[in-house]
């Protein structure tokens, strides 16, 4: 039979529908990109925030259209059904099964109690394993989700309910994915997990992850390195040691500070404060040169006041983030955040949404301007052409895959017979282009 899979929500949720995706071509199915194709398809939810529990049900809903004609099977997994199971089964009774996260250990039986036993079993594993995966992102990067859950207890986040608690994986294990990957071809790995800077905490006692960027450095095949999510108050001085001196790992920081307020990072439980924010601000850019700084604040958060938000832009003005992200407030039942008081207005949070955003897009014009004339290493990823003009595009250390930017290479006829795609080259910034991506030449 033929399979079909709809990955939702975030990268970590993506490791596990590539898991998924492993484990049936292991047992010799065929996977297919087109749900009108497949036999059995399989959706993998988010269900952090509403508009992701919204998407899920709407998308399960459109797969179950396929019921009507050729597909055999649906099934359903993720972070939505860990949360409402009994719910979706009531409501969506043309769902197959349900398969919660917290079930994987078993998904191979739970599969087969549903689409029968396949009598040419390959092999003796039911649950899911990183070294099935069949990386979708391409040739060229992969995700490695080095732990799963979360002890933080942001008031506004289910995650850890959801996900359960922090649980690191052993350097052993991730070594043997990075190596496995990295002799089929992966030049960049994207280290992830809801607190990466926590990693090892659990296991070894104490913050593990400069060790661990250190030991995927020396992989044979690695090129590029990046760790996404990284807590403000767990920034070690031996990670930014690491950063600064390890030619392998980006000098990028993804830090989701969320706000500066003291008053609001108290409401959220968060365990930094407006200093100690600006403090670590300061010292990556002291300690790292050329060193980029992302970060994800969160507007009308329940209590958050004028005087609250009119500091948080302030300090979006001081600390001019090469990459910023911002969303307001979604009250999530169970959270604690849901039962505080004050909640702000819609219409606040979204005029506050908007200033934030509006600023951000000034500062990144005027940070992307100070690149013009520099020269970059690039990942070739994909070539268009624009006008009669041939460009190769790609990332720079300064560009997160499907989050940030852009490259732009302006290429001569003879110059794309030159260069190929998947490979890393030398190129020199000419102009900028959209507040967001950058335009270049080849620096040969």
């Amino acid at each position: 039979m033929k399979v079909g899979f709809v990955s939702l929500g975030c990268s970590k949720n993506l490791v596990d529908t590539e898991m998924m995706i492993g484990l049936f071509r292991n047992e010799g199915y065929e996977i297919v990109n087109d749900p009108s194709l497949a036999d059995i398809i399989i959706v993998n939810t988010c269900g952090f925030i509403g508009p992701a529990k919204e998407e899920g049900v709407n998308t399960i809903l459109e797969m179950a259209e396929y019921k009507k004609k050729n597909c055999k099977y649906l099934l359903v997994t993720g972070c939505l059904v860990e949360r409402y199971k009994k719910e979706l089964m009531k409501e969506i009774p043309e769902v197959d099964a349900f398969i919660k996260f917290s079930e994987y250990e078993t998904f191979w039986p739970q599969v087969e109690s549903v689409i029968g036993k396949n009598e040419n079993k390959n092999k003796e594993r039911d649950a899911l394993d990183f070294l099935d995966r069949v990386i979708t992102t391409g040739d060229n990067y992969a995700y490695i989700r080095i732990a799963e859950g979360c002890n933080n207890f942001c008031t506004f986040c289910a995650i850890p309910y959801i996900r359960g608690r922090f649980v690191s994986r052993t350097e052993e294990d991730v070594l043997k994915e990075v190596e496995q990957l990295a002799s089929q071809g992966i030049r960049e790995f994207i280290i992830i997990a809801q607190d990466t800077t926590k990693y090892g905490v659990d296991i070894y006692g104490k913050p593990m992850l400069a060790d661990l960027l250190k030991k995927i450095s020396k992989v044979k095949g690695v090129e590029w390195i990046r760790f996404l999510y990284s807590y403000p108050e767990t920034i070690t001085d031996d990670l930014i040691e690491e950063v600064k001196t390890n030619k392998k790992v980006c000098k990028y920081f993804d830090i989701p500070m969320q706000h500066v307020s003291d008053n609001v990072l108290k409401r959220m439980n968060r365990k930094t404060t407006s200093k100690s924010t600006r403090e670590i601000i300061s010292k990556l850019r002291e300690e790292i040169p050329g060193v980029i700084i992302r970060s994800t604040l969160m507007v009308g958060f329940p209590g958050e006041t004028q005087e609250d938000f009119d500091e948080l832009y302030e300090f979006v003005e001081w600390a001019k983030f090469d990459k910023l992200g911002c969303f307001t407030y979604s009250k999530e039942e169970g959270t604690a955040a849901a039962n505080l008081d004050n909640q702000v207005h819609p219409s606040t949070k979204n005029s506050r949404y908007n200033k934030i955003m509006a600023l951000q897009q000034e500062i990144s014009n005027e940070n992307l301007k100070r690149f013009i004339g520099k020269k970059f290493k690039v990942l070739i990823e994909n070539a268009i052409v624009e006008d009669d003009q041939l460009y190769f595009v790609g990332r720079s250390y300064m560009d997160v895959p499907d989050v940030d930017g852009y490259f732009y290479i302006k290429a001569t006829k003879e110059q794309s017979e030159q260069h190929e795609i998947n490979t890393f080259v030398d190129c020199k910034v000419t102009d900028i282009t959209d507040n967001y991506d950058l335009v270049g030449v080849f620096d040969d």
